[in-house]
């Protein structure tokens, strides 16, 4: 990986010129732009939904339209925040070989790609899902784009608590694609989404702290210690399990999602109270280990989806 600095501060590279941007690695970025490993997890949230609401298997096409529709909404806010996010993106050493800050795209590129994105999973959804589904996406994408990258994300910590509600709409979105309205259900799911976004988030703030604190963006672990931040991961996270058994007493799982939701839920505290309990000690650098968290985090939401999916064909 070539280090930002060397070239100055601020200053994107120059795009290569069209013999250096072969097609196929052209198409490579134009998907990174989309921001793939983001998006799996986006659809790992809607398709379990869609089994819950159908309360069984439901139409594979659907399925399938719903996949493609979100894909190319999400993969549109993707775009937006990479060109609005490219100043910093070439300071940050996570992020300094995205394809603006290398040049394999260019700005206008970038801008033009995601605007039709937008229009296309739009009218994708409208016509090929249904409206209501259509009207969430966009909400989606516009809260992601205009809330969280262009207002809240360079100007408060709770940036990434209120930004993360685009991230939970996919919840709605497929519960919506199913039945055509939403319900207390996808409301639940909605909320877990809600409160597992800040501590999955906040521990891999902590690891590349250094990155955010030098664009300036006051990412949690920036404007406050450790202890505060590890305090703050326990507290979401014991709301976040608490929530994720809501469904079965709603009547709306059988016994095996909340079997599932108890057993996840207890290892996702053992780690976070573990966490907590290096930062208070004062623990910092390779040994504090907030990247288990972060890996955990993923886990756990994975299989409890994998749960939501599965209970409907073992009540």
């Amino acid at each position: 990986m070539t280090a930002v600095e060397s070239r100055p501060a601020g200053v994107l590279a120059a795009s290569p010129s069209p013999s250096h941007r072969p097609f196929g690695a052209r198409v490579k970025a134009f998907v990174a732009l989309t921001k793939p490993r983001v998006i799996e997890l986006l659809l790992m949230t809607t398709v379990p939904v869609m089994f819950l609401a159908a309360e069984g298997v439901p139409d594979l096409w659907l399925v399938l339209a719903t996949c493609v529709g979100g894909y190319l909404s999400a993969g549109g806010a993707g775009a937006f925040n990479m060109y609005l996010d490219r100043d910093i993106d070439a300071l940050m050493d996570r992020t300094s070989q995205r394809p603006l800050v290398t040049g394999m795209v260019t700005p206008r590129e970038c801008l033009v790609f995601a605007y039709a994105l937008a229009v296309v999973s739009t009218v994708w959804f409208w016509t090929l899902v249904n409206p209501l589904s259509a009207m969430l996406s966009l909400g989606a994408l516009l809260f992601y784009v205009v809330v969280y990258t262009m207002w809240l994300k360079r100007r408060t910590a709770q940036n990434i608590v209120w930004g993360g509600i685009a991230g939970c709409m996919p919840v709605f979105i497929g519960w919506s694609s199913v039945t055509n309205s939403v319900s207390w259900a996808a409301l639940v799911l909605f909320l877990v989404i809600f409160f597992w976004t800040p501590p999955h988030y906040w521990p891999l703030s902590m690891k590349v702290k250094d990155d955010y604190e030098r664009v300036g963006v006051p990412m949690l672990p920036v404007v406050a210690g450790n202890k505060a931040v590890a305090r703050q991961i326990v507290a979401y996270s014991w709301v976040m399990v608490g929530i994720s058994l809501l469904l079965w007493p709603l009547g709306y799982t059988g016994w095996f999602y909340p079997a599932v939701a108890a057993v996840l839920g207890a290892f996702w505290l053992k780690e976070a109270h573990a966490l907590q309990a290096r930062a208070k000690a004062g623990v910092t650098g390779p040994k504090l280990k907030e990247m288990r968290l972060f890996h955990w985090s993923i886990t756990y939401v994975s299989l409890l989806f994998v749960a939501v999916a599965v209970d409907p064909f073992l009540r």
